[in-house]
């Protein structure tokens, strides 16, 4: 299981650091003026209905209904054609509805840009972008059935495709003249199919046949909506919970853009290791509790739980200790001032305390998917939801667009409580091990002692890293040293062996 983890999160950091350059010369190029943020906003559309149709919820109903249909060799081609054809269905009329409506998603976005050029140039960009939704939601179905055949390569380096046709339309744009929000919107569009069509590909060289139909309601169907319908609720909390940072951003002039690329540079670790856990732990639970293998299930459990702790933790205190030193080397040029790094450090820093709780709520929802429980996820995402509403509202007030950061984490902390609490009822699946026991405070010691390590470099490196041309350098022995004194300390405590460091590596 390891071995997939790493495999999904190779791929996934080589597109994180793809997406980082595109953010690099967005940037450098665009700054958080009006362009900028009306294609963040505009972007940020299909990727919200996305997130609440098609990863969030349609899929996650579909992967333990589908891996048990193939456990038992029982009808799973026909009923992921029934997904695809039902899923197609309900995407194209929604992007028919939004070509009708779209100021009107934009304002729900955005309602801050109303009145100036943003709002007008925000629905333009919307648009052509959000016929994107139809594709990369059923490049998520496609990546489902390969998770669930335990192929993870290509649905994990399908988003690199994004990353690079948008590096490529940026500087097409420079190079010829053209409108760089349009250029880039159109480039969007063009991933999705790209995107779409390198799965489909591996989905069917795998040999599994899918046919498009008349979508029809039948009893598999009935079920998997069944299962999607509170999934597409807790979805719909999370999105909503985006969607009031958004709102509270866009009430501050240049703040959507701060928090979308402190948001940027938190997604990488979160990414690189909760997505992957979530993309591969789900299939393999829903296996141990088709075979009724609870020893499997809590190995898988906790493995899944130490792997996302000893990567996440130390990247959290990183975020929280050097965040203006990471945000000003890697943006800091052309149109993006020191005030913008100042500002988008202040909001990384509060994500670094949720960054954990992003992460394990990854390794704890699929306890409740892989047992076709998608209603008590909702229940909990409900609370969170109103804890981050009356946060992220009542403190802008006070403290301005911070307020969105914060009650992003303070909430995300309060969800992985409630999940926690209710995975107590799980029998010995859900139950902690004593390796994991013995090696949780370890990591965490070997997290803080880091912390104090980046902490004494960055003072010394101080000046140099914000020396023209060599700061690069500084900046990557300042995470260099964060790197290697973490694995000195965890291999000093016993937490990993230079055995297992190893073959982690060679994997």
């Amino acid at each position: 299981m390891i071995k997939f983890f790493l495999t999904v999160s190779g791929w996934t950091l080589i597109s994180r650091f793809a997406g980082l350059f595109r953010d690099l010369m967005m940037a450098a190029y665009l700054g958080t003026g009006v362009i900028a943020e009306a294609f963040q906003a505009a972007f940020s559309l299909p990727n919200l209905f996305r997130r609440f149709f098609a990863e969030g919820a349609f899929n996650l109903a579909f992967v333990p209904l589908y891996t048990k249909k193939l456990a038992t060799q029982d009808g799973n081609e026909e009923f992921a054609s029934q997904a695809l054809s039902t899923l197609a269905g309900i995407l194209i009329l929604l992007t028919i509805i939004s070509q009708l409506f779209m100021p009107y998603f934009v304002y729900a976005m955005a309602s801050g840009f109303e009145g100036n050029d943003r709002f007008e140039l925000a629905v333009e960009l919307s648009r052509i972008i959000f016929p994107y939704i139809i594709f990369i939601s059923l490049t998520a179905l496609f990546s489902g059935i390969l998770n669930s055949h335990r192929h993870f390569i290509a649905a994990a380096a399908a988003p690199v495709i994004l990353n690079i046709i948008l590096i490529l339309s940026m500087i097409l744009s420079i190079k010829m003249g053209w409108d760089t929000g349009v250029t880039l919107s159109w480039g969007v569009f063009c991933a999705g199919i790209a995107q779409m069509g390198l799965v489909y590909i591996a989905v069917r060289r795998l040999g599994v046949k899918l046919t498009l139909q008349m979508p029809k309601f039948t009893p598999d169907i009935k079920k998997l909506f069944l299962l999607a319908i509170p999934a597409i609720f807790t979805g719909g909390v999370v999105q909503i919970n985006l969607l009031v940072g958004r709102q509270v951003a866009s009430y501050f002039e240049g703040a959507f853009a701060w928090l979308y690329y402190a948001d940027r540079l938190y997604q990488l670790p979160l990414g690189v290791v909760g997505i992957a856990i979530g993309v591969v732990l789900l299939p393999e639970l829903s296996r141990t509790l088709i075979n009724k293998n609870s020893t499997d299930g809590q190995n898988a459990f906790n493995r899944a739980l130490e792997f996302s702790l000893l990567l996440t933790i130390p990247s959290a205190i990183a975020l929280i200790i050097i965040p203006l030193s990471l945000i000003s080397v890697l943006f800091e040029r052309g149109a993006f001032t020191n005030t913008d790094s100042i500002s988008t450090a202040h909001a990384l820093a509060i994500y670094g305390l949720g960054l954990p709780a992003f992460v394990l709520q990854k390794v704890l929802q699929p306890l409740y998917f892989a047992r076709e429980d998608t209603k008590s996820p909702f229940k909990f995402a409900l609370i969170a939801m109103l804890l981050n509403v009356g946060l992220a509202i009542g403190l802008s007030f006070y403290i301005g667009f911070l307020a969105a950061a914060i009650g992003t984490s303070v909430s995300s902390w309060a969800m992985i409580f409630l999940l926690w609490n209710g995975c107590k009822k799980m029998g010995k699946s859900s139950r902690i091990d004593n390796r994991l026991k013995h090696n949780l405070p370890f990591i965490i010691i070997s997290s803080i002692l880091m912390g104090f390590i980046i902490y004494i470099v960055q003072y010394f490196l101080n000046n140099s890293l914000h020396t023209p041309n060599i700061r690069y350098i500084m900046l990557v022995i300042l995470i260099l040293s964060g790197i290697i004194s973490y694995i000195f300390f965890i291999i000093l405590f016993g937490v990993v062996s230079k055995k297992n460091l190893k073959g982690l590596i060679r994997g």
